[in-house]
């Protein structure tokens, strides 16, 4: 039975721990930071984390410091090729140059999600986001 303890929920994150790590929020925020910690509900602490955004081949990056997140805000979470890291084809910029052009990407993307929810709604059938019962 032990054996099987490093493939079961949080426990497979074991290896990750202190390796640079990608964390992708449900909020659409991309995360990059050495994994110091984690717990049973996959709370995880990064330490020397960058918060990045992204604008067609160009990035920025704001320093955060030691951050905590709480397990059920993370949607996606894996380990940077170190090796690999500086081969992708992108330039990086001052963070307030790129940050409205991410603002307006965001707002766009809002009311895209937005217009096809309301076609799906009324000709679908379907429920609109965040309903009643569609609470979680």
């Amino acid at each position: 039975m032990d054996s099987l303890i490093p493939f079961t929920t949080s426990g497979s994150l074991v290896d990750c721990v202190d390796r640079k790590m990608l964390v992708i929020l449900r909020d659409g925020r991309k995360l990059q930071g050495v994994l110091r910690s984690y717990d049973q509900f996959a709370n995880l602490v990064l330490e020397d984390t960058v918060e990045r955004i992204y604008h067609q081949d160009v990035f920025a990056e704001l320093k955060r410091g030691l951050f905590l997140i709480r397990g059920e805000n993370v949607v996606l979470l894996g380990e940077i090729d170190l090796d690999q890291e500086d081969d992708v084809p992108l330039k990086q910029v001052d963070w307030e140059v790129l940050e409205p052009y991410h603002l307006k990407d965001i707002a766009d993307k809002k009311t895209h999600d937005e217009s096809k929810a309301q076609i799906l709604y009324e000709q679908r059938g379907f429920c609109k986001e965040g309903g009643e019962g569609d609470g979680y």
